[in-house]
This record gives structure tokens, sequence and C-alpha cells, in this order.
């Protein structure tokens, strides 16, 4: 009894370890790194937390294509860009502080909702390749973004303030100074606790669309999206519009990328109008499969183990590269390396594991069929 309790315990151990793989990696990587960077444990405490707080409302966001099946959403960026275009317009009004941060939300909804209904009805029409359809949309938007920018603005959309736009009187500044914004909702009921500020108001906010989600999820289109994730041909017999659910699942998160957009903006302080957005969806992917989610299951929780391991790697792997090279560059270039391998050992463990239980699922199938055969 004892040995088939261990051989039961060590399965367990095994299929967690195998579920698990990509944060325990992640775990060890930096349980090594972090004594070579030499940084002090505030210090480290104080980053995450200030990083945390800028980042996880834009991760989260990702969690609704996921429910409706649609993987891995790479056009969170559309999101990004309709934050910034409201960003503009709101530092040419001269409107600053929670005022603008508030406008500036309300102002990205219907540019955000937009590229999220015109992402979905093609993700629709691509069903399977979702997500190549959003990656490759990322590159048309900001192709039209930048045009937007760079040349209607000014000429065409109407610019007061000359401090945003180029010498040339057309199109905005390489970089857009949110100084007057820059952390008015991180400030705001900030608390210190052993010298660590914990930006309450913007965790509040991230709990609030924690608990949306949690909410969200019981609610009848919820129960749809995830019937949509788990069948489509299921969930169209049962009579749930399909290709509606899936385009509102895009839109969503979207707009939710849009206000998490803004968040991320206030706090760094400054909009780098042509770079803002190019590498938000990858790292929040990236931070999402670190905290051991996958094309078809996330929560929460990993959301918030993704983004505290992701950035850990971030603020370690400078200081750890400089220690072991002399070159403080290779810590840059292996952090680099590390958000884009991390994305592709992710899907490939996760389309080995697809393969492995479909292997287990026809054997199984086999061996009961023989079994049928058998009795008869």
């Amino acid at each position: 009894m004892k040995k088939v309790n261990d051989a039961s315990s060590g399965k367990r151990v095994m299929e967690l370890v195998r579920n698990n793989a990509v944060p325990i990696m992640f775990i060890i990587i930096s349980a090594i790194f972090i004594p070579m960077a030499g940084l002090t444990p505030g210090y480290l405490v104080d980053e995450i937390v200030t990083r945390m707080g800028r980042n996880l409302f834009l991760v989260l966001c990702l969690l609704f294509p996921i429910m409706a099946g649609m993987g891995l959403n790479f056009a969170m960026t559309l999101g990004a860009m309709g934050a910034e275009f409201a960003i503009i317009l709101v530092a040419d009004w001269q409107i600053w502080g929670i005022p603008g941060v508030v406008l500036a939300m309300i102002l990205s909804i219907p540019f955000s909702a937009l590229l999220g209904i015109l992402c979905g009805t093609l993700q629709n029409m691509a069903k399977g390749r979702e997500m190549i359809i959003s990656y490759i949309m990322n590159y048309f938007i900001s192709g039209c973004y930048l045009m937007v920018v760079l040349y209607m603005m000014g000429p065409i959309i109407p610019i007061k303030h000359a401090s945003i736009m180029l010498p040339r009187g057309l199109g905005i500044r390489n970089t857009v100074s949110l100084l007057n914004m820059r952390q008015c909702l991180d400030d705001l009921l900030a608390i210190r606790v052993g010298g660590v500020k914990i930006p309450v108001l913007t965790f509040i906010l991230v709990a609030l669309l924690c608990l949306f989600i949690v909410w969200f999820r019981r609610t009848k289109l919820g129960q749809d999206m995830r019937a949509v994730g788990q069948d489509m041909q299921v969930a169209k017999d049962a009579g749930i519009n399909v290709d509606r659910t899936r385009i509102i699942s895009v839109v969503m998160s979207t707009v939710f990328a849009g206000f998490g957009m803004v968040i991320y903006l206030q706090n760094i302080g400054n909009l780098p109008t042509y770079t803002g957005h190019s590498q938000i969806g990858m790292f929040c992917i990236a931070a999402l499969l670190i905290g051991g989610a996958s094309v078809e299951k996330a929560s929460i929780g990993n959301a918030f183990l993704g983004v505290i391991l992701f950035h850990l790697m971030f603020i370690v792997a400078p200081k750890a590269g400089a220690f072991i090279t002399g070159d403080s560059m290779v810590g840059e270039y292996f952090r680099v390396f590390m958000s884009y391998g991390i994305i592709t050992i992710a899907l490939i463990m996760y389309e080995t594991k697809k393969r492995m239980n479909k292997s287990r699922a026809g054997r199984e199938l086999a061996e009961a069929q023989k079994r049928e055969e058998g009795a008869k």
C-alpha cells in the first residue's frame, strides 16, 4: 500500500512539474541570477511592486480572448495605440492629473473598440489562425497609426500646442512629455511600507478588473465565451452566436488594454510616440506564459506570477550579465532573448502536450474498442 501511495505521489509531483515547467524554470534562473546581480532585497521589492502596478492591468486584458478560445491576443497592441492617440489629444488640450487620466481612458474607448471590432471580424474569417491574424494586424494598424500621427496631425487634425509638434509644423514629436500627469494615480493614496512605495489606487484598479473578470465568467456572456472556447460547433448548436461572442471578447481585450496603456504611460511620465506600443503585446504575452498560462487556459494567478517573474528577470539580468562577462549589454541582449524565447518554448510545450493528450486519448479509445470486440 505504501509503494502504491509513493508511486501516486510521484506521479502527482511529475504532473505538477510538467504543468508548471516554465514558471519553475524562471524561478530557478532568477534564484541563480539574484546573488550575481548584487541588488538589495528592498530595491528588488520596490522595483517589482512598481512594475506590477505599471503592467498588471495590461496583462489581465489578455484573459478574455483566451476564455473564448482565440489564443494569445497579440492585437491588444491595437488598444494601446488607441490609448496613445487619446493621450496625445489630452496633452494638446493641457488637461493633466487625474482628470487627464480619466479623459484619456474615456477617449481611448471608441478607438480601441473600433479596432477590436475590425480585428475580431478578421479573426472570424480565419478561425484556427487567430494569433497569426492578430500579430499581422499589429503591423497594419501600426502603419495606419504612424501615418495619422506623423502626417495628419497638424494639417488635418488640429493641434494647438507647438510644444508637442515637430518643428516642420506637422506630425508629433518623438516623445511627448507627461510630467504633469506622471504617477498621479500612483501617488494618490500611496503608502510606504519599509521604504517600499505601494501605489494603492493603481492596485485598487487592478483589483476591480480582477473582480470584474471573476464576475464576468459567471454571467451569461461569460459562460457563452467559455462554451465557445471549449467547442465552437457545440456552442453553435446550443444557439450561441459564436462570431459575435468572439468579437466581443476581442473588443473587451482591446478596450481594457487601452485603459492599461494609460496607466502604464502615466507611470513612466512620457509618451514614446512612435515606439511606445511596439513591444507591449509581446512582453505582456511573455509575462502571462511565464506565469504558467497556455494558449487555451489562463488565470488571474498566472498573470500575477508571470509579471513578478518576468520583471524580476528584467531587473536582475543586466546586472548578472555584467557580473558574468563584464559587459552589461550581454544582460540586455539576454533579457530580449528571454522575452521572445519564452513565447517559443511555451508554445512548443503546449503543442507537444496537446499532441501527447490526443495520442493518449486515441490509444484509450482503441483499447476500449478491442475490449468491446473481445466481449462480443
